[in-house]
């Protein structure tokens, strides 16, 4: 009976790791392994091999995990600090027909500027892309030509120094 028992113990070394390499889930190493490898020499068994392997990806996959906990809070509080700057913009479009829907245009998008005090490129590029879906496509290239003459006007002129200044 104890010879039965001696060889089944004798089998299950022999049978090598089981599930999550020698049951042993989230340690680093056996006793049991430790003493199995010192007895081999010097070269490590393929039990103790592999249990090295699976260790390593679990501790990889809980650093993974962190890692991405982590990235994922400093995405939140960037997008919180951004939310915090973010000014909100108020347009109501409404239907209009024009003999000169470039003139309506540059007064529309002076008005929304100086209403909204808009100097921010981010803020500017949303005014931009207001006008281009809330107006028909025949309308974009006048859109874009009214914008950029009424940005460089605005926003370049405030940069070059006056003339009357000495």
């Amino acid at each position: 009976m104890q010879n039965s028992k001696a060889a089944a113990a004798k089998k299950q070394k022999l049978k090598g790791c089981s599930a999550l390499c020698c049951s042993c889930r989230l340690s680093v190493s056996s006793s049991s392994e430790e003493a199995e490898s010192s007895s081999s020499g010097r070269y490590p068994t393929i039990s103790s091999l592999t249990h090295a392997m699976v260790q390593e990806r679990l501790d990889r996959m809980i650093r993974e995990r962190e890692e991405a906990k982590n990235e994922e809070m400093r995405r939140r509080r960037r997008r919180a600090e951004r939310d915090e700057k973010t000014k909100f913009i108020v347009m109501i479009a409404m239907e209009k027909s024009s003999y000169d829907p470039r003139e309506d245009f540059r007064e529309s998008i002076e008005q929304m500027i100086i209403a909204n005090r808009i100097c921010d490129p981010k803020d500017l590029r949303r005014l931009l892309n207001y006008y281009v879906s809330m107006n028909a496509e025949e309308y974009r290239g006048v859109i874009l030509e009214v914008f950029h003459q009424v940005c460089t006007t605005f926003f370049l002129s405030c940069k070059q120094p006056s003339s009357h200044q000495v």
